[in-house]
């Protein structure tokens, strides 16, 4: 089995390599291309990769190219994990919009569109050497706004599956607190990428008993500390939201904090350069615990349980992903990518069946849904009026003032990764 993985040398990546390795009965991995246009960082994160796969006794082989089309080339699966413009353009998402009185962020409100119309183009024409070259591999879209891209790659006919590490984490978190296997925890997670619920919380399968009360009860202050949302509001909910509903539930909260700190991109930044020095170092044969902070914790068991699904008979039955709405949830189109809980297998990924969500819900989906649409259009076609409109239409933005100086904002930022600008 070979899989490459576009944007190898993300400091992302050892987080990766390590579930390669513990889990290798389950995804039998052969050759590993890391594939980036940064060569100076490749070598640093293959090295590591290698010294992890030996010390862990893998056979299997890493290799790195810059050349995407040589790296995709008789690949089984492509799993992509890039950021256009890099941490640069993340800190200009997180910035701009706050002048603007809006939250800024790299996937949510006016900085999330801006990483999709940077993102999609690139993407696609990367799905489109995977396709030339080898036309059966699966590709796995880990590359936000994980929802817009993979609704894109899909509209284009790519075979691909959307993934988010935010259910497994949720899934390992609830686990931990109710001391079981998080085998056992299946979660009733249903929304968008980044804008999602967990309705309940099944011991033993997606049939099983809802322990989400006895959680909540015995847990709520630890939850909602973890979500950096008042128990008050996750108890009148009864359900744990995503801690990205934040943006949405305090987003006046939210801008006032991010005007008063260095943004995330600014910590990523520094993180990364102190990560690719210790990745350097010719004794380390492990991914460092500072990963941890870096951001896409179970990122790497989330992937090897979805690859071994498409490839094979190695993964979960049932697995939280990104994939065509196909009726799931009725009030969006066919067409429309949601994040729930689906069945995965050679064949990709079926929605299972939703129970009638609270108008809560699925109001917000139903907007955002909307804003996807028009944020799609506008990654695909460009043109100033698009993007004025996804950012109208978006429910944290919906004013003319704002929707127009966040446009203007957007393209003087974005400029050299626009090509219709």
């Amino acid at each position: 089995m070979k899989l490459a993985v576009v944007g190898g040398g993300s400091t992302y990546t050892p987080e990766l390599i390590d579930g390669f390795a513990r889990l290798r009965d389950t995804l039998p991995i052969e050759e590993l291309v890391l594939v980036d246009p940064a060569a100076d960082r490749l070598e640093l994160v293959s090295g590591l990769a290698r010294r992890i796969f030996a010390k862990q006794d893998h056979a299997g082989k890493i290799t790195t190219t810059t050349d995407i089309d040589a790296g995709v080339a008789d690949a089984d699966a492509v799993l992509l994990q890039l950021r256009v413009g890099g941490q640069a353009a993340r800190n200009q998402d997180e910035t701009w919009p706050l002048e603007c009185g809006c939250v800024g962020q790299e996937t949510t409100g006016a900085g999330g569109l801006a990483k999709a119309l940077r993102t999609v183009p690139v993407v696609l024409d990367i799905a489109e050497r995977v396709r030339r070259t080898n036309p059966d591999a699966w590709i796995i879209d880990f590359t936000n706004p994980v929802g817009i891209v993979t609704r894109a790659l899909l509209q284009a006919g790519h075979k691909a599956v959307g993934l988010c590490n935010v259910a497994i984490g949720f899934q390992r978190k609830f686990a931990r607190l109710l001391e079981v296997e998080p085998g056992q925890v299946h979660l009733d997670h249903v929304g968008l990428n980044h804008l999602s619920w967990e309705l309940g919380v099944r011991l033993g399968g997606p049939d099983g008993e809802n322990v989400l009360p006895k959680l909540l009860a015995e847990h709520g202050d630890a939850i909602a500390d973890d979500l950096h949302m008042p128990r008050e509001l996750v108890d009148r909910l009864g359900v744990v939201p995503s801690y990205y509903l934040r943006y949405f539930y305090a987003h006046d909260e939210v801008v006032r904090e991010l005007g008063t700190k260095p943004s995330r991109a600014a910590e990523v930044a520094a993180m990364e350069k102190e990560l690719l020095a210790m990745y350097g170092d010719p004794a380390l044969d492990e991914k460092p615990e500072l990963l941890a902070k870096r951001g896409g914790a179970f990122y790497s068991e989330a992937a090897v349980d979805l690859a071994a699904s498409l490839l094979g008979d190695g993964g979960s039955p049932v697995q939280v992903v990104n994939t065509y709405n196909d009726g799931t949830l009725p009030f969006l189109p066919d067409d429309a990518v949601i994040e729930v809980q689906a069945r995965v297998g050679r064949d990709g990924a079926t929605p299972l069946a939703v129970p009638a969500l609270d108008p809560l819900y699925a109001g917000l989906i139903a907007n955002v849904t909307a804003y996807e649409d028009l944020a799609l259009e506008a990654a695909l076609r460009g043109g100033r009026d698009r993007v004025f409109k996804a950012l109208l239409a978006h429910p944290l933005i919906g004013q003319f003032d704002y929707a127009e100086g966040l446009t203007d904002r957007l393209i003087a930022h974005n400029r050299e990764h626009l090509a219709w600008a």
